[in-house]
């Protein structure tokens, strides 16, 4: 499935180094999870065709006055807009698409929910990254095309991951190298021409950038989904799968934590906190869902205090989803989040209230109290599953009273039973769930065998069996929570490492040009001295030797001596470079650090191809709005006019139109953001 592939940048001696890293999974392989992933690619094109013929057809109805033109325009807009609603349903019917995901084991389970990768377009580095390197490091550019290469390899590499843990590998060291790539290419004072596109997973609304930050946020988007494709792959008929489905699960959700709080203002719906917050909670509910598997995974004793730990565990797994389903009905998720996740946690929410209800009722119905039993650890355990019980009924007379057993225990299969058909309502209203077989089996399952249980009891005090049963109360032994990304357990090795050390070779960081520096002599003295680690620099020049003669300054770094680049060199073997030249003149190269030009505004514009304004913009229309209104400025100053902000200072104040401080900054500008169609719906 991967195959090790040297960079060209990179010597083939050492097969197992960091200069390494490993290819994709073949693009045109005719497995069911390429054929989704292909899907998804022709809809997310679709989808932007629609959205360019939609904007079209909304700045010709804006820019009209003539009636027929105008019913015209609408007439197309509302085939338009039906089809991108169509274009969205196929868009969730691959998202619910989980067989394709699952162990191809015989199972029979509930199958759960991955996240599917996020697409991008192809990045063309070559221009941009040579352009900088001649014009910002000074260097011969075309020294470096095997390491752009490599980098866009990579890249394209990452675009189709192998399921395993060597894909995983793969995407953190394409993002550990974007790191590096920040630094040395990106400064903060202006774009390179480097245009990043990604589409959204939900909605496949293409989010276009010239930041770097959406290409980080988009590779740890999909270093999360693919831990979640890889917990859906376990085999969960086996403990040691099951452990391996946990483990996944907290590794997604703690790289979705991640990207939520490291990278705040994504201009991606899929990637804004709500949608992130949601995704999180679900990842831990399958988790949580995968533990219990677990625990019953070698069979469930038919015993007392073995019943009520699995109907706590069981109950916490009902509640968790029901959390889940909860906050994917809330705004601004709602709009986005697959109708059949939602539904397939609510079904997944009552399932498990449901067992929780069937276990408790086995404990009432099948276990009567011995007269060797342990009176007092049965109370305490059937006490701590309730919050309250019914009115008239003590926790210790139901466990002694054979008829308060059973009708606590007909009320709580009554109650599974009203949980079972709810889900297999549920199911059943939703196409997309309807046609996922193992799904209807597992629950028609389940509601047959509480149907059973009920009608195995004795049927003749029924009228007296109208208590309700109580809820249960959840409780679970085994924590689940995020796992924090380890990204420094990945070691890569930067592909631009010849530029010299990033502290002092950055694109934040100017210098002059390097200059050639010869230098003699002096009755062995230099007439300066050397500091610091990689690169050296010129300490306590002398002014008045002939270095300083040559052009040689103090804090000067010394890039090359001899020709041989010493940009990694310490001082010592800098200072022993120079003594194997002997008595002959030495050629040194040198650059002098400039001043670092002030920081340009950190918000870049984004564009998303016509469609309603993104999470991010905004947010930053937002802020861009309120500094409009801070910095707000007349359109026509008077020659003489009040100054209004010393009114209470001075009686009246002379002000001349020159003397306004950034008048002409004050101007409003066309911002991008006005561009975008704010009144016009996601579909």
């Amino acid at each position: 499935m991967t195959d090790a592939l040297p960079p060209r940048g990179c010597q083939a001696a050492e097969p197992a180094g960091d200069g390494y890293f490993r290819k994709g999974c073949n693009p045109l392989a005719e497995t069911g999870r390429s054929k989704l992933q292909n899907q998804r690619a022709v809809l997310n094109q679709q989808i932007l065709r629609a959205v360019r013929m939609r904007a079209g057809a909304e700045n010709l109805l804006r820019a009209t006055t003539n009636n027929k033109v105008r019913e015209q325009v609408l007439l197309e807009l509302s085939f338009v807009n039906s089809d991108l609603q169509i274009l969205k349903e196929e868009l969730e019917g691959l998202n619910i698409s989980v067989e394709v995901y699952q162990n191809a084991e015989e199972t029979f389970s509930i199958p759960l929910v991955p996240l599917g990768l996020k697409e991008t377009k192809d990045v063309d580095f070559t221009l941009p990254l040579k352009d900088f390197i001649l014009e910002h490091y000074s260097q011969d550019s075309s020294e470096y095309e095997d390491e752009i290469a490599d980098l866009m390899d990579l890249r394209q590499a990452c675009r189709t991951p192998s399921r395993d843990e060597a894909g995983i590998e793969m995407l953190i060291s394409y993002f550990l190298q974007l790191g590096y790539v920040e630094n040395r290419f990106f400064p903060p004072t202006r774009h390179i021409g480097v245009l990043f596109t990604w589409y959204d997973s939900f909605t496949g609304v293409p989010v276009c950038q010239q930041n770097l930050l959406l290409e980080k946020a988009s590779v740890l988007f999909n270093i999360g989904a693919l831990y979640t494709q890889i917990g859906t792959r376990c085999n969960r008929q086996t403990q040691a799968g099951l452990e391996n489905a946990v483990d996944a699960f907290q590794k997604a959700a703690g790289v979705l934590s991640y990207l939520k709080e490291t990278f705040t203002h994504t201009p991606s719906y899929d990637m804004s906190p709500a949608m992130l917050n949601v995704l999180v909670k679900m990842m831990l509910a399958q988790a949580r869902e995968c533990v219990f598997e677990q625990i019953g995974l070698s069979g469930i004793r038919n015993e007392f205090f073995t019943l009520v730990k699995m109907t706590q565990e069981v109950a916490k797994v009902g509640e968790v989803y029901m959390l889940v389903n909860t906050a994917m009905n809330q705004e601004p998720v709602k709009e986005n989040i697959p109708y059949s996740w939602s539904k397939l946690a609510q079904i997944k929410s009552d399932h498990y209230k449901a067992l929780a209800h069937y276990f408790l009722a086995t404990i009432l119905c099948d276990h009567e109290l011995q007269p060797g039993d342990d009176e007092d650890e049965q109370e305490k355990a059937l006490s701590q599953l309730y919050d309250h019980v019914p009115e008239g009924l003590m926790v210790l007379a139901v466990l002694k009273d054979k008829v308060q057993r059973k009708q606590l225990g007909k009320a709580h299969l009554r109650k599974a039973i009203v949980y079972h058909e709810e889900a297999l309502r549920v199911c059943g209203l939703c196409k997309k769930l309807r046609n996922i077989e193992v799904l209807q089996e597992v629950l028609t399952a389940a509601h047959k065998r509480s149907l059973l249980k009920y009608a195995q009891q004795e049927t003749e005090d029924d009228f007296l069996s109208l208590i309700q049963a109580p809820d249960i109360l959840p409780k679970t032994e085994h924590k689940i929570e995020t796992t924090a990304p380890q990204f420094s357990k990945v070691k890569v090795k930067d592909f631009f490492h010849k530029l010299g050390p990033l502290t002092v070779f950055s694109a934040k960081q100017r210098w002059t040009a390097p200059r050639t520096i010869c230098l003699h002599h002096e009755a062995g003295e230099l007439g300066f001295s050397l500091k610091g680690g990689s690169p050296v620099q010129v300490y306590c020049l002398d002014p008045v030797c002939s270095a300083a003669s040559a052009g040689l300054k103090e804090g000067d770094y010394i890039v090359s001596v001899g020709g041989m680049d010493c940009k990694w060199l310490s001082v010592n073997e800098v200072l022993e470079k120079m003594r194997s030249v002997g008595k002959q003149p030495i050629e040194l190269e040198v650059i002098s650090c400039q001043d670092t030009a002030a920081s340009l505004h950190s918000k870049s514009a984004t564009y998303s191809m016509g469609m309603q304004k993104t999470y991010s913009l905004i947010c930053l229309a937002m802020d861009e709005d309120k500094i409009d209104q801070t910095k707000k400025a007349p359109l026509k100053l008077p020659f003489l006019s009040w100054g209004t902000k010393n009114r209470q200072k001075a009686a009246s104040t002379l002000c001349l139109p020159s003397a306004v401080a950034g008048s002409s900054q004050n101007k409003k500008k066309l911002s991008p953001f006005t561009l975008l169609n704010t009144e016009s719906s996601l579909y």
